[in-house]
């Protein structure tokens, strides 16, 4: 099974990230421009947490918020559950099902090194069971009983 390393890999490297003092503008702006769904916020190079689309609608728009005027850090989640390059995509899948988020920072040594989304989780896990299926084929075709 993958790891969250080998998710990483697959990925452009860019870290994409705002300040909880940047306003909500900003950090929309980052993920349009980088095509993405959240980004991350990191102060002082601290992972302070997590903003999405979702939470710059509700927490946002919703309410009348302006978001020219309004800090990240106040529309944030905070203390994001994070996962480690060495965790498996499997474990990553499930608590994202479980506790309903799409997005996983991934720290090492308390350093920020990405994020992967459930997206990257369900690509990986998927070029994997292509791969057993491959390996399987070519077992029954070629050294399979009778081949």
């Amino acid at each position: 099974m993958s790891t969250v390393k080998n998710a990483l890999a697959q990925k452009s490297g860019i870290l994409i990230h705002v300040r909880s003092g940047d306003m909500v503008i900003e950090a929309l702006r980052q993920m349009r421009d980088n095509r993405v769904r959240s980004v991350l916020v990191i102060d002082d190079d601290v992972l302070v947490g997590i903003v999405t689309q979702g939470d710059c609608a509700i927490k946002v728009l919703l309410p009348g918020l302006d978001a020219k005027q309004t800090p990240v850090g106040q529309v944030m989640t905070g203390n994001p559950v994070t996962v480690k390059p060495d965790d498996q995509l499997e474990g990553c899948m499930a608590m994202m099902a479980q506790r309903t988020f799409r997005h996983l920072p991934v720290l090492h040594a308390g350093k920020v090194v990405g994020v992967i989304s459930i997206g990257d989780v369900v690509k990986n896990i998927i070029r994997d069971l292509e791969h057993n299926v491959d390996d399987l084929m070519g077992y029954i075709m070629k050294d399979g009983p009778g081949g």
